[in-house]
């Protein structure tokens, strides 16, 4: 909805009448109007593929592909019950691989709802937090550093205002804009320099814009299709999945042609029984419940970790986190609980105690001295009045809210304890312009124009006695304020006087070096300290510049407040220790301040010899690349950097990585965001975060909490192990299959399993008890483990020979020692079967001979079977025992137990199932054996991990 006359090209007053709205913003009623006349304001869904071709996808991928061939090569070989068991196995698969995806998109859209999008619009003259889908056209909005503009919109009131449009232009440079009127006949919308966009970022200052625009009618709705259908890169935990598949599928094409060849050869197979065999080889060999298994391990860990409020946006962040070996945090609301509270004021002569905890205005400022008074007035109205947090007391909540910087909220809450009227001093001393805080100067200002009816402070500033030029400003009706708040070491690098028991003095070397002293002093303590200055003239300050504004200023005192740590991120601490992976706190805030909270959280200990190690952004810019590597690289504990930049966080970052470290970083801010995009693991703020920080990031976490990092690494390395744990227990299952034809080719005897036999074990059996290892909590000694080593595989040596080469072996030797145990006992040795071995494999034997081949075939399958039982415990942890685990702490694998011998006591004893599987029932004697199975498999491993233990306990000691 853009006016007959172009937006640009009003004032301000105008921009209102146009769209039909005032400085108090709409009534909810007239926005309730507009919303249902003219929707929400959100772009419609991106274009995704159909689910049919998604479904597609899942059925023409490398291993199903493989499937497909051999299933038609079993139709050539007319062998049509083989083709359909395989053909089942691909649509299966896909099924349930289709299902978790679908199931996983659901979930993650669900996720997007935890954390709406959120802006500030002044509804009936009262500001307050709507999510964006709900802004209109007329709509006035508040903008602030870290904002993503979420309409088109015309700016009305903007301070030193600069938009990130790199979203629309691609240019990174931020652009200013100002809300004077654009009368140029020429000019585009696209480059009004008082419009902003919708998607593009606030990058400094602060302003306020009417919305003119919403929804596909914006500028970004129009181009939204250029980015619709960007394709998504595998990541890294899909390409190792890729290669698992990969190499297991050449090994069992390599086994199979092997088969293929000795039985041809050696056995004198015909081909077509050869081939039949090969075929068999492939199918033991693919692990066809592997991807739809590590989906849902994704899943699951993904769903829990949304428990514990940590939103993953993208699952490579999942494995990432099993690696990370360095995290470098905030302090401010992470570490801390970004609930400030001032607790003392200092000025020159006296030290004043503040009572009171949070936002509640309840306590008091107590002066001891009446000198003070009109100083410390003076200081928190400055305070107040250079602030743009505002108090909101919600009707029927008993809690106080913070709208805006929790330290400038912790000003306004000291300001209302000392007697101050918030509204009455904004209302008397309206402010002019503003010099919005930066990350450089560590400074804001305000420039404020003292009315006539100035009372609030009229008698704060007659008690307390400027230079005489001041005194003839003061009585002009219209004299100019000047209020700067900021870092105390750099607002007494811009003073030349102070207020000293209410006299303007010319500040001395001795009075820098006493406000020092009393930072540091408050700072060592842990609070953080503001310094509080002002300048008073007439007219011209308000022409001056903002370098000249904030020099000559007047030092009036220190404000120090405490954020205190929170209460679980000394036990986060100490499990990160423990867990081998160091903490770094990276901050804008003072070294000793910094360095005090250090101390409280446990992030100095033994090994930091008691004392952190506290690096200022201002050394850390003498620092070459090479010494920052040496410093990273030696101090491994206790390391504090303060008072650095964003471009420094990045450097950091940078260095880290140079080093081979797994990189996690925190971040809030629009400049946090290049470190978030450069670490392995970028961690946003999902309370107090800005957009961009939000969406730079990989996880963001809903309660700004660090320990939630912890949990999310925790449950990292869960999910990583997990993988393994399920690829252990399929693969040996295959090495077991693969066992009875190896004996058929090496002893020309009949084969132990038939194929169909084989995906009974692999699609069937196996795939619950499999899933329900991708289900596993974390190990309680994961965490007591160093990181992985990044370069390590999911599928490497020392998995391949467990799995293939002692568990495999044993399930293997086992079923083939239940097969000839059969034939035995019916009186056939070695001899006597490789003599009937033809006949069987050319289904030629008599009844008799077959129904004791069905019988020894299903004893093998009853035997892998009952082995895999024990293997599944064995598989729960490479390490650990499982009577230190418990029987029963995953109760879905004795789910998938349940379920697994249904399926097989269905097929040995359904006349139909029998058919189709070549099986027979078995003895009551032949059952009771199966029960040395499990037991069997699960003493032998847990005999390695001892074995496994003693020797790393050997190689410590």
């Amino acid at each position: 909805m853009i006016p007959h006359s172009p937006i640009w090209s009003l004032t301000p007053e105008q921009v209102y009448q146009t769209l039909a709205t005032n400085q108090q913003g709409l009534s909810e009623a007239e926005a309730n109007f507009r919303l249902k006349q003219n929707g929400y304001n959100e772009l419609p869904e991106p274009q995704t593929r159909s689910l049919l071709l998604r479904f597609i996808d899942q059925l023409t991928h490398f291993m199903a592909l493989l499937l497909w061939v051999a299933g038609i090569l079993a139709f050539v070989s007319q062998i049509p019950e083989l083709g359909w068991a395989i053909w089942a196995v691909i649509w299966i698969n896909a099924i349930f691989s289709f299902w978790q995806e679908f199931q996983a998109e659901k979930a993650l859209s669900a996720l997007k709802q935890v954390l709406p999008v959120q802006v500030k619009v002044f509804r009936d003259g009262e500001l307050c937090i709507l999510p964006v889908r709900e802004l209109v056209v007329g709509d006035v909005i508040q903008l602030e550093e870290g904002d993503k503009i979420s309409a088109d919109a015309r700016l009305v009131e903007s301070q030193s205002f600069y938009v990130d449009l790199s979203v629309l232009t691609g240019e990174s440079v931020p652009v200013t804009r100002s809300c004077e009127p654009v009368i140029s006949e020429n000019t585009r919308g696209s480059e009004a320099k008082n419009l902003v966009f919708a998607g593009s970022t606030v990058a400094s200052g602060r302003g306020t814009a009417v919305v003119y625009a919403t929804g596909t009618h914006t500028e970004f709705g129009q181009v939204a299709h250029l980015t619709a259908n960007v394709k998504r890169e595998p990541s890294t935990l899909e390409i190792q999945i890729s290669k698992v598949v990969h190499m297991i599928t050449m090994i069992a094409i390599s086994m199979g042609v092997l088969v293929f060849i000795l039985t041809n050869l050696l056995v004198g197979m015909g081909i077509k029984e050869s081939f039949i065999f090969a075929i068999g080889i492939i199918v033991a060999f693919v692990p066809e419940g592997l991807l739809p298994t590590v989906t849902l391990a994704l899943a699951i860990g993904v769903k829990r970790m949304a428990r514990k409020n940590a939103l993953v946006r993208r699952l490579s962040a999942v494995e990432t986190l099993s690696a990370t070996t360095v995290i470098c945090t905030d302090k401010t609301g992470t570490l801390t609980k970004n609930e400030m509270t001032v607790r003392k004021l200092w000025i020159p002569g006296g030290e004043i105690n503040v009572t009171g905890v949070g936002y509640e205005p309840k306590g008091e400022v107590e002066i001891f001295n009446s000198e003070f008074e009109s100083q410390i007035k003076l200081m928190l109205a400055g305070a107040a009045l250079c602030s743009n947090a505002r108090l909101n007391h919600p009707q029927g909540s008993s809690q106080w809210q913070a709208l805006g910087d929790p330290t400038e909220a912790a000003l306004l809450v000291v300001a209302i304890k000392a007697g101050l009227h918030l509204e009455e001093l904004q209302q008397q001393a309206p402010r002019i312009r503003e010099i919005p805080f930066d990350s450089h100067r560590r400074m804001m200002t305000v420039i404020l124009e003292k009315s006539s009816n100035f009372s609030v402070l009229n008698n704060e500033l007659k008690n307390t006695i400027f230079s005489q030029s001041y005194q003839s400003t003061l009585r002009e009706q219209n004299s100019t304020l000047v209020f700067t708040k900021g870092a105390p070491l750099d607002i007494l690098q811009h003073s030349r006087f102070i207020l000293c028991s209410g006299q303007q003095q010319e500040l001395t070397e001795g009075q820098r070096g006493e406000i020092e002293v009393a930072n540091d002093h408050l700072a060592s303590q842990g609070y953080r300290v503001l310094g509080i200055a002002t300048r008073q003239g007439g007219a011209e300050l308000r022409e001056s510049d903002d370098h000249s504004l904030e020099q000559d200023l007047t030092f009036v005192g220190l404000v120090a407040m405490i954020d205190p740590p929170r209460p679980e991120v000394a036990d986060a601490i100490a499990l990160c220790q423990r867990a081998g992976i160091q903490v770094t706190m990276i901050t804008g805030d003072y070294g000793l301040t910094a360095g005090a909270i250090a101390q409280k959280i446990g992030l100095i200990n033994d090994k930091s010899n008691g004392k952190p190690k506290i690096i200022t952004g201002e050394q850390l810019g003498h620092l070459s690349n090479a010494q920052l590597r040496q410093i990273l690289h030696k101090q491994k504990h206790g390391l504090v950097f303060a008072r650095v930049m964003p471009e420094q966080k990045l450097r950091l970052v940078q260095a880290y990585k140079d080093l081979g470290h797994v990189v996690a970083v925190t971040g809030d801010g629009v400049n946090d965001a290049p470190a978030l995009r450069a670490a392995n693991i970028g961690i946003a703020m999902g309370m107090n975060g800005t957009d961009v920080a939000r969406e730079a990031a990989d996880i963001v976490l809903v309660d700004d909490n660090f320990a939630t990092i912890v949990i999310a690494i925790e449950q990292g390395r869960a999910v990583y192990q997990n993988i393994r744990k399920f690829i252990t227990y399929i693969l040996s299952s295959n090495m077991a299959e693969f066992l009875p034809f190896l004996a058929m080719v090496l002893f020309k005897i009949p084969p132990a399993l038939v194929i169909l036999q084989i995906l009974a074990i692999d699609l069937g059996t196996d795939m619950l008890p499999a899933l329900a290892l991708g289900a596993e909590r974390p190990e309680k000694g994961s965490m007591v483990q160093p990181p992985r080593p990044k370069s390590q595989g999911l599928l490497d040596l020392p998995l391949m020979l467990r799995a293939y080469c002692f568990l495999g072996l044993l399930e293997g030797l086992a079923g083939m020692v239940g097969f000839l145990l059969v034939w035995w006992a019916n009186g056939y040795g070695i001899t006597e079967l490789q003599a009937i071995a033809p006949s069987i494999l050319s289904h030629s034997a008599n009844a008799k001979t077959m129904a004791i081949y069905y019988q020894a075939t299903t004893v093998t399958l009853a035997a892998i079977v009952a082995c895999q039982d024990g293997n599944v415990f064995a598989s729960r942890s490479e390490r650990v025992s499982i009577f230190k685990l418990g029987f029963f702490t995953n109760r879905l694998i004795w789910l998938g137990i349940a379920v697994e011998w249904a399926l097989i006591l269905s097929i040995i004893y359904s006349p139909t199932l029998q058919k189709i599987f070549s099986t027979a029932p078995l003895q009551a004697s032949q059952w009771l054996a199966l029960l040395v199975c499990p037991p069997l498999i699960l003493i032998a491993d847990e005999l390695r991990k001892w074995v496994v233990r003693h020797q790393k306990a050997a190689q410590k000691s």
